[in-house]
């Protein structure tokens, strides 16, 4: 007999039916829901927390403060909406926790002007080589880099609506704060993260096709043996 979480997957159960297995005590329908939310609750930990290991423990107080209330979840809200806003709460505690001097996460404020981007695609081609992979996880380390630089308001939002793909809706609804504001902060956030990105471009400019070192003295060496081969047999002029 198959494993009821596989079946549970099989089915598609929707996340009110899997709530309401969980609030049961059906701790298989627990593992699915963990399983099919994870990404998304660390990323939101991860975005505010800036820390991997620490968003994995927000990540699993999240669960268990979940766990423990979903017997309140009526389907009011989706429950990834739900579930999005205790691990923000739990992480922005932690924040304080950790720097109770320092400038507490601001998740509400006035809106501006804003404008949206078009989104960036992605080319789907034959596997990559390793040479490929290598400088894709050079990149991904670097815009992880970039995006933790970003001011807190800004990068949560900026999680949420471009590793989250949430809509403006969404994002709102989770963290609390007007549509207009959710536009403004992810604008704003791709903005800073181009310039960002463009600053550690420009920095490399000078070093790109490199010619000093060893592919320089290579071709030196190499243009003088070939010299001195035909020392033998050449003639001046």
């Amino acid at each position: 007999m198959r494993p009821v979480s596989v079946e549970f997957a099989e089915q598609g159960l929707a996340d009110t039916a899997l709530a309401q297995r969980v609030s049961a005590g059906d701790h298989d329908a627990f593992r699915m829901l963990m399983r099919r939310y994870n990404q998304t609750l660390y990323r939101t930990a991860r975005g505010i927390l800036k820390d991997d290991a620490e968003a994995e423990d927000a990540v699993q107080e999240a669960y268990l403060l979940a766990y423990r209330g979903l017997s309140k979840f009526r389907g009011d809200a989706k429950l990834s909406t739900w579930l999005v806003r205790i691990v923000v709460n739990e992480a922005i505690a932690r924040v304080r926790k950790r720097r109770r001097k320092a400038e507490v996460i601001q998740l509400s404020g006035d809106a501006g002007p804003h404008a949206e981007t078009a989104e960036m695609t992605m080319n789907e081609d034959a596997p990559e080589r390793p040479d490929h992979a290598l400088v894709r996880a050079e990149t991904r380390r670097l815009l992880e880099a970039k995006i933790d630089e970003l001011p807190n308001a800004f990068r949560i939002v900026f999680v949420l609506r471009a590793l989250e793909e949430m809509t403006v809706e969404e994002t709102g609804n989770c963290l609390g704060i007007p549509e207009a504001t959710v536009r403004t902060r992810y604008f704003r956030a791709r903005s800073l993260l181009r310039e960002a990105l463009a600053r550690e471009i420009d920095f490399v400019f000078d070093d790109a096709f490199s010619f000093a070192g060893e592919r320089c003295d290579r071709i030196v060496a190499s243009v003088l043996a070939r010299l001195g081969a035909g020392a033998g047999t050449g003639t001046r002029e």
